[in-house]
């Protein structure tokens, strides 16, 4: 887990695909609401995003497919892995993003996952999918950097 003092934020996981496979527009922190294993379990880091979002469902907002491995000590009190968890936002917040979700084709996906001042935050992006094409152009100009900055690298 990386720690940023300046701020007492500490990073449990962040998503490395969204930056690959979306367009982010803008992001926004929110709260999430877990059991105690839970929490246990995302303090060892034991967190995988694979292809989570966000769904709306009768103006709340519920974090999906994102996987908390069980903790080991917890016994009986033990939590479903795979379960949708409750995002803490304000009524304005969800509505905001529920009407450009709906509008302009924008998925709301986690970003990262971080403790701030002792409590759980997940980071959201609005996001726009990347075409495969946008994906490949990427990758080539990514290609193109990393040569030329070997080719200077040897002159110096």
């Amino acid at each position: 887990m990386a720690k940023d003092t300046s701020s007492g934020i500490k990073i449990i996981a962040l998503n490395k695909k969204v930056r690959r496979n979306f367009q982010v527009m803008e992001t926004i922190e929110a709260g999430i609401s877990l059991t105690g294993s839970e929490v246990k379990s995302l303090r060892a880091g034991q967190i995988s995003f694979k292809d989570g979002y966000v769904k709306f469902d009768q103006g709340e907002a519920f974090l999906v497919d994102v996987h908390i491995a069980p903790y080991a000590n917890a016994g009986y009190a033990q939590h479903e892995p795979e379960r949708n968890r409750k995002l803490l936002l304000h009524k304005k917040e969800i509505a905001r993003l529920m009407g450009k979700v709906e509008q302009k084709g924008l998925t709301v996906v986690p970003l990262k996952v971080y403790f701030k001042k002792g409590k759980i935050k997940v980071e959201l992006a609005l996001a726009r999918g990347l075409k495969l094409h946008d994906q490949r152009e990427e990758l080539k100009q990514r290609a193109v950097k990393r040569d030329m900055d070997r080719e200077m690298g040897g002159h110096f």
